[in-house]
């Protein structure tokens, strides 16, 4: 099992973070690449100052809970979003066992959460997680649009959190749910960039675009503060 472990946390895991970071490095320069102002019918060397702004203020309402149309009419959904998405990406980063782990092997880390308020993260997101997939079930509108891909997506999103929650709680078993975990863990890491889950990354990307087209083309220019 020590060698197992050492094995999933050494060579592995480096190719988890290099195929990660490789890949939505490239997908972001990829998506930019392809933005085309005649087929966007947006100016983005022209009037950059406006686009610039205009890009700033979207990804920044869009972060911000209630701020923007879109959040303040879905209420419901709004706070399963951000529950969700605050648990799945602050956990993983501040919790004191990762923490450990990368100071073992790369001599950093950074501010860790008490296990606590890990655990607290950890719960709410996987009930938000919950919920958000029976909402894909109950409700047409957006049953419609998903199939068993997205499910596969929000196992894959879901999967490190459970087995490490399990692993810290579960003393009997706990070299199998941490193996379990990390393996969990690293399958998410490879898989971000080439799935759906690497909106991680575009979402800022085609906020941004959005935010240059209406500072630039549709009342930003005009001095009119919409939050799009």
């Amino acid at each position: 099992m020590y060698q197992l472990y050492q094995f999933v946390t050494g060579p592995i895991a480096w190719m988890s973070f290099g195929i990660f970071f490789i890949g939505v490095i490239v997908r972001a320069i990829t998506y930019i690449k392809g933005l085309n102002w005649q087929a966007d019918r947006v100016t983005y060397t022209v009037n950059v100052s406006y686009g610039i702004s205009g890009a700033l203020r979207s990804v920044f309402f869009w972060l911000i809970p209630f701020k923007t149309r879109s959040w303040r009419v879905n209420p419901g959904f709004t706070v399963l979003f951000f529950v969700f998405h605050i648990g799945l990406l602050v956990t993983p980063v501040l919790l004191q066992a990762h923490n450990i782990l990368l100071k073992e092997r790369w001599g950093i880390s950074l501010w860790s959460m008490p296990d606590a308020m890990a655990d607290v993260l950890t719960i709410a997101m996987l009930v938000a997680a919950l919920f958000l997939t029976l909402r894909r079930i109950a409700l047409p509108e957006v049953r419609i649009l998903t199939n068993a891909y997205d499910y596969i997506l929000m196992l894959i999103a879901v999967a490190p959190f459970i087995t490490g929650f399990l692993a810290s709680h579960n003393a009997s078993c706990y070299d199998f749910w941490l193996i379990l975990h990390i393996i969990t863990g690293e399958i998410m890491l490879v898989a971000i960039p080439f799935t759906k889950l690497s909106h991680f990354v575009l979402f800022f990307c085609s906020r941004a675009q959005i935010g240059m087209d209406f500072g630039i083309k549709r009342g930003g220019m005009k001095g009119k503060g919409l939050a799009w």
